[in-house]
C-alpha cells in the first residue's frame, strides 16, 4: 500500500530535495508552494500525512494548512517542519503530531515520518518524546 504525503514549502529547493528523498523511500509525494495551494489539495485528495512549512503567505501560514488538515475526514496525521521553531511554539495546540527544524537530517525524517503514520494505524503518538523526534 503506498502512503501519500502532502508535502507543503515555498522554497522551491527544499520541496523538490525532500520531494526526491521521500519518493525514494517509497512515498507517494504531492507538493505544494502555499498554505492556500495545500488546502486546495487536501480538499480532493486524501493523504496519510501532510509535512508543512511555517513561515509561508505570512509567518504562521503553516498553522493554516494544519488546522485545515485536520478537519478533513480522512484525518491526515500532520507535521510541521520550520526553520523557524520560534514561529511555531504553539504546535500541538495548533494539532500538529510534530515539529521538526530545518535543517534536519534523513535519517531522523525518515523514523519520524514511519512513526506518524504508525501512530495512524493505532499507536498514540502525540509528542515528540514519544516519537523520538526533536
Amino acid at each position: 500500500m503506498t502512503r501519500r504525503i502532502l508535502l507543503v514549502d515555498d522554497e522551491l529547493t527544499i520541496l523538490l530535495t525532500l520531494k526526491a528523498i521521500l519518493e525514494l523511500n517509497g512515498y507517494e509525494v504531492v507538493t505544494a508552494a502555499s498554505s492556500a495551494e495545500a488546502k486546495l489539495k487536501l480538499g480532493v485528495e486524501a493523504y496519510n500525512l501532510v509535512i508543512t512549512d511555517m513561515k509561508m503567505e505570512h509567518e504562521r501560514a503553516g498553522f493554516d494548512g494544519v488546522r485545515f488538515a485536520k478537519e478533513q475526514s480522512y484525518h491526515p496525521a500532520v507535521a510541521i517542519l520550520t526553520a523557524r521553531a520560534d514561529f511555531a511554539k504553539d504546535w500541538q495546540e495548533q494539532g500538529a503530531a510534530i515539529l521538526l527544524t530545518k535543517p534536519t537530517n534523513t535519517p531522523e525524517l525518515l523514523e519520524c515520518i514511519e512513526a506518524l503514520l504508525a501512530g495512524q494505524t493505532g499507536r498514540n503518538l502525540t509528542s515528540e518524546e514519544d516519537l523520538n523526534c526533536r
